[in-house]
């Protein structure tokens, strides 16, 4: 009788082994199966260049450096169009901007028939939400009128002192905390951090007053802006706006340690288009385009720490998080997508080139802000492969910036741009003038690995010839394929779109008669006297 108690009570032990073992192993499993969540943190206006993590001394990121370290550093990302509105539009559509129909320019009416890849994850069970700037600016509709949530259900309303007038109120950090706290407990989530800065206005003298920088931190201006101490202020407090996204994010961050889902979501860190510069923002070359990307994955990225110096897109965007969330192509409700995913690159163990057919990315844009006669913009089609960096200019006869009469509406107001417009006005140097708002010819190559600044135009040189061709015949062919209207004659669609802001529509004409427009992002000193 004791030896029969005895079997049971192992035959009992074994079971409770067993089944705890089961349960064990389906724990596994569901940990396994889960969905990541999706952190997007784009700034507002931020150069590639100018990041601690990427080498830059008087610029501290200490947030994004440690990101960095924890997971992948991009060393070629680009977005197709270096202007907001077009940039977000083909981060969430996977698509570039002369793929987009108005949504491929500036301040646009956000074409109903694109869905995003935010809306596409919340209809396939995904938690949605962003703080500080969505996509903007412009309008999207849907068929009934109502106002699309492209990047999810806003949260804005809580809001914190800020350190200088031009830094927004919104307190990114808490309102993530107020989007986690709205969701079930196995909810994945996609969340977009939008930081407003380093976006203009800023408050002249704060990186020195503020930020504790000295204007002999800087190493080196860029050879189309003056070196005075005016501009490298100007540069300083851009950077101590840039050091405050980064600060916002180490907030955001450990809201998402807090939460325990630090380690089962996928981080993106980037920007939208190049610094509010002249010459650089809303521009076609390489300090315009070329952006900062930093990816941590605690459970994707299989060999973290790795520098990555294949060349993607934000078209790529889209796809890699459609594809991390499991969501299949069928599924999405998208317009097919141009971009590739970027998930082989999180599970390669390589440093450097991982993907050998990532060599180029093309780049593009259409009409950005006014201030051409017709609300006319200015075109280009453009290419970096290699250390090149080609462009064509199809309407080479209008202004770049914008039309002189109307203050270089597509440079935003700054200490920067004030000067360089005085230096030409006194006749002191109309080299700067010419870089950053001058008429250009129809097209530009730059060899970036001996002129890093684009400065030396070999469009024209006879040695280069050969590399030019080549760039501008692979650059046509996959435009053609891409179905650019541009490439079949019928690039005028672009300038016929309304734009988004109904009242400014006509801005040109209507100033040229008198009338008083709001255009609160350029100085009244920028705009041009011209005799009638």
């Amino acid at each position: 009788m004791k030896a029969h108690l005895i079997r049971i009570k192992k035959f009992g032990i074994l079971t409770i082994v067993i089944c705890l073992g089961m349960l064990h192993i389906e724990s596994t499993k569901a940990v396994a199966q889960k969905r990541p969540n999706i952190l997007f943190c784009i700034a507002d206006d931020a150069s590639y260049k100018y990041l601690s993590t990427y080498g830059t001394s008087w610029v501290r990121t200490p947030t994004i450096d440690r990101i960095a370290k924890e997971g992948l550093l991009f060393m070629n990302a680009y977005t197709p169009n270096a202007k907001c509105s077009p940039s977000r539009a083909s981060i969430l559509t996977g698509r570039n901007s002369w793929q987009l129909e108005e949504a491929g320019n500036h301040s646009p009416v956000f074409p109903i028939k694109f869905t995003t890849y935010v809306e596409s994850l919340y209809k396939n069970g995904y938690k949605v939400g962003y703080t500080g700037k969505g996509w903007a600016p412009g309008i999207a509709k849907d068929a009934n009128g109502g106002n699309r949530l492209l990047t999810g259900s806003p949260f804005n309303e809580l809001k914190r002192d800020a350190p200088t007038k031009g830094i927004s109120g919104i307190d990114y950090a808490a309102n993530f905390q107020a989007f986690l706290n709205k969701k079930s407990k196995d909810e994945p989530f996609c969340f977009w951090y939008g930081g407003i800065e380093p976006h203009r206005e800023y408050e002249y003298g704060t990186g020195v007053s503020i930020g504790k920088k000295k204007i002999s931190d800087i190493t080196e201006v860029p050879p189309f802006w003056p070196d005075n101490e005016k501009v490298r202020n100007d540069m300083l407090d851009y950077a101590y706006e840039v050091e405050y996204f980064d600060h916002q994010l180490s907030k955001i961050l450990e809201v998402l340690e807090k939460s325990g889902e630090l380690e089962n979501t996928l981080i993106v860190v980037t920007s939208d288009n190049g610094m509010p510069f002249p010459r650089v923002k809303g521009h076609v070359f390489e300090h315009d385009n070329h952006m900062p990307l930093i990816v941590m994955w605690k459970n994707g990225i299989k060999v973290p720490g790795r520098r990555i110096t294949d060349f993607v897109s934000f078209i790529d965007f889209a796809p890699t998080f459609l594809e991390v969330a499991g969501v299949k192509s069928n599924l999405t409700g998208m317009q097919p997508i141009t971009g590739e995913s970027l998930v082989k690159i999180f599970k390669s163990d390589k440093n450097g080139t991982v993907e050998n057919t990532r060599d180029h990315v093309l780049l593009g844009k259409e009409r950005t802000d006014l201030g051409r006669p017709k609300d006319a913009g200015y075109p280009v089609r453009g290419i970096v492969k290699g250390n090149f960096i080609y462009s064509v200019n199809y309407e080479p006869g209008r202004w770049p910036a914008g039309n002189p009469e109307t203050g270089y509406l597509d440079t935003d107001g700054s200490p920067t741009k004030t000067i360089i417009l005085e230096e030409k006005r006194n006749g002191i140097n109309a080299r700067h003038w010419d870089m950053a708002f001058g008429l250009k010819g129809s097209e530009e190559l730059y060899q970036l690995n001996e002129d890093p600044y684009s400065m030396s135009n070999l469009a024209e040189n006879k040695s280069y010839q050969k590399i030019k061709n080549e760039l501008k015949a692979q650059m046509e062919k996959e435009l053609k394929e891409q179905q650019d209207p541009r490439m079949f004659g019928k690039g005028n669609l672009f300038d016929e779109y309304p734009y988004g802001n109904e009242s400014s529509r006509g801005f040109y004409e209507r100033y040229m008669k008198g009338e008083k427009i709001n255009t609160g992002w350029v100085n009244k000193s920028d705009y041009e006297k011209v005799e009638k």
